[in-house]
């Protein structure tokens, strides 16, 4: 065993000289362990009764509550109150479903449920019947707290890292993308569902989508997005956009734009339109932080998906540095990485921080190679599963600490102090973006 294991370090070691690179550890102690096999979640209640239940914020005080059920003749609608069991309110909403080659979906619900109030838990029922479920609402004012995970999957450790999630609470979650690693296998969005369920139905989850949600298929379903868009509805026409691929929302005191990796994004499209009129909308006296979720990273120190994000970068990193956006999230690439404030390829105190967060708990196994040396603008870098908490205490301050899944327990292997740009003196906010949307409306 000694053998092998020698063996297999000397590979590693030859790898590491072919390419000028090697695999990140995080201490000399620590073992890391190998990817685990996909955790199908099966469904064993009444066809009748719902499943996949998840809940999303829409507009200001509304939630949408979300679901599938294999009944047909279930109604599209959702019972809520403050106390458990009784049910002050009634609303109803929508339904649809799709198909996929030889698959046909459930019926898939979408009811939209407000106003409510803030900070406070609800407790619903889906379709009539079935488990009782709840939320909390998120509070009226700060602090406020993101649980922030990427490329989830459906696997040993995305079960491990949603348990470690859910062991400490949390307002709303961020997923930049990559949800049910299905790939065309559509019953893996069913179990996918199934298996978040237990924590997408108590807090809102907010996701834009990565590559594997496009499942294209040449003529018959050459745009993708059908199982993502049909399932996972984000609020992208209350922030006046044409896509579920990218959209905005509020929620207490920060702006969140979920932008489209996969989305058409150069200078003159839907997208790039979208972003030059929400960003010169923003409010910072009542949205003090800006947060930016992207798939596929703009600035990235590991081997894996070098370059991906370059052409998106190019084409919008000015719009979000002119508008002095605090955070840029990421997924895509299966390992941590924080680098410090960037812009255009270089350090800069006003642009924004990026940090990569793909490592969720994918099938794929973890991105285990970085460049060397090391970039002087990445600040820390893992290959680890794991999960981010952005803690935002108040208008100018926030904490963001990085969990490492080490199976039973969530140790915090980075943590940083980060204070906004709205309160730095030497980065107000400029007019540019405003007289980028006059520009792009004069040509229109």
């Amino acid at each position: 065993m000694q053998k092998l294991q020698l063996l297999f370090d000397y590979h590693i070691f030859l790898i590491s000289i072919l390419f000028l690179v090697r695999p990140h550890y995080a201490s000399v102690d620590f073992v890391r362990q190998p990817p685990r096999p996909i955790v199908f979640t099966p469904h064993n209640r009444p066809e009748s009764h719902p499943q996949q239940v998840h809940v999303s914020l829409v507009g200001n005080n509304y939630m949408k509550v979300s679901w599938v059920t294999d009944e047909h003749r279930v109604p599209s609608m959702v019972d809520y109150g403050t106390t458990p069991g009784k049910y002050e309110y009634s609303a109803t909403g929508e339904h649809t479903s799709y198909r996929y080659f030889f698959y046909s979906s459930g019926k898939i619900h979408h009811v939209t449920i407000g106003p409510l109030s803030p900070g406070t838990t609800y407790y619903y029922r889906c379709g009539g019947s079935g488990p009782e479920f709840n939320f909390r609402t998120p509070p009226a004012t700060f602090p406020l707290e993101f649980a922030v995970a990427g490329d989830l999957g459906q696997t040993g450790w995305t079960t491990t890292t949603l348990k470690h999630i859910n062991s400490k609470d949390y307002d709303v979650l961020l997923l930049p993308g990559d949800l049910s690693y299905a790939d065309t296998q559509q019953p893996l969005w069913d179990s996918f569902g199934r298996l978040v369920e237990p924590h997408a139905s108590r807090r809102p989850w907010m996701v834009t989508q990565g590559n594997h949600e496009l499942e294209t298929f040449p003529i018959i379903d050459p745009n993708g997005f059908k199982a993502y868009n049909t399932r996972w509805p984000m609020p992208y026409e209350q922030s006046g956009s044409k896509s579920n691929l990218y959209y905005s929302f509020d929620v207490v005191g920060t702006h969140i734009i979920m932008l489209g990796s996969y989305a058409d994004f150069t200078p003159g499209s839907d997208q790039y339109k979208w972003l030059a009129n929400d960003v010169a909308k923003i409010d910072r006296a009542r949205t003090p932080w800006v947060v930016v979720i992207i798939h596929a990273p703009w600035y990235n120190s590991n081997l894996a998906h070098q370059g991906e994000g370059e052409s998106m970068r190019v084409a919008m990193e000015e719009m979000l540095y002119n508008s002095r956006v605090d955070i840029v999230f990421a997924g895509h690439v299966h390992a941590y990485e924080r680098f410090t404030r960037i812009y255009d390829n270089n350090a800069d105190p006003c642009g924004p921080i990026y940090i990569t967060i793909g490592d969720g708990g994918n099938r794929e196994g973890l991105a285990m190679l970085y460049k060397e040396p090391k970039p002087s603008f990445s600040i820390y870098r893992e290959a680890s599963f794991g999960h981010g908490r952005l803690r935002i205490l108040n208008n100018t301050h926030a904490h963001w600490s990085w969990h490492r899944n080490n199976d039973t327990t969530a140790v915090v292997a980075d943590e940083a102090w980060f204070q906004s740009l709205t309160s730095s003196s030497s980065c107000i906010s400029k007019i540019q973006p405003r007289v980028q949307l006059t520009k792009i409306n004069d040509e229109l």
